[in-house]
């Protein structure tokens, strides 16, 4: 199977919105890395909205986009829920929450009117956000001595490792994240530097 190396996802919050028969459909996007951050979200929005009828939610996480949820919130199996991940899936984004906040007009829509306006609502929140490419990475640990900083920064500004945490002592430190195609580049360099007898040392989380 082929590695992911990067993944699509919004950058910041956006909004859409939907009218229908008196009904109407407040859309959000909400970029997001796990499932804490979309309870926390959703748990945010029914305080603010507390007084719609449903909060119907999709969401898709990690760079394989295997993770995934539709939830109805009341609606008609498949009628809400649905539609906001088919508009997820069709612009190919992870790590994203789309909830749309329905205020119901008195007027029933049926089945084919709801997702129609689940969908349209979740593709306008969908459509005026910014999407933004992500770079799947490793988190990695450096440890080498004080003379060896230069080698080590090498290497840092060499593989673009995005350096998270460091320690500059007798023994140094090092940890960060380098994009995942690098890392057996990576590995073959600290090798390298191994045979050279420095006292460089990679471990890959």
């Amino acid at each position: 199977m082929e590695q992911v190396d990067h993944f699509f996802t919004v950058e910041g919050v956006s909004e859409g919105l939907y009218k229908e028969k008196g009904s109407k459909f407040i859309a959000y996007a909400y970029p997001v890395k796990n499932e804490e951050e979309v309870k926390e979200t959703l748990l945010e929005l029914k305080k603010q909205y507390y007084d719609a009828r449903h909060h119907c939610y999709a969401y898709m996480l990690g760079a394989e986009r295997k993770d995934y949820r539709a939830n109805d919130d009341g609606e008609p199996n498949h009628s809400a829920g649905d539609p906001i991940l088919g508009q997820i899936n069709s612009k190919n984004l992870t790590n994203v929450l789309v909830v749309v906040v329905r205020y119901f007009g008195g007027t029933k829509l049926g089945v084919s009117g709801l997702i129609n306006a689940y969908k349209v609502s979740a593709e306008e929140a969908l459509s005026t956000a910014k999407v933004i490419k992500i770079d799947v990475t490793k988190s990695i640990h450096l440890e080498y001595t004080y003379e060896d900083t230069n080698d080590v920064m090498k290497l840092v500004s060499d593989f673009n490792i995005d350096i998270t945490d460091q320690k500059f002592e007798a023994a140094c430190a090092m940890k960060g994240e380098v994009n995942i195609n690098l890392v057996h580049q990576l590995q073959e360099k600290v090798q390298l530097l191994q045979d050279l007898s420095k006292n460089v040392k990679l471990t890959i989380d």
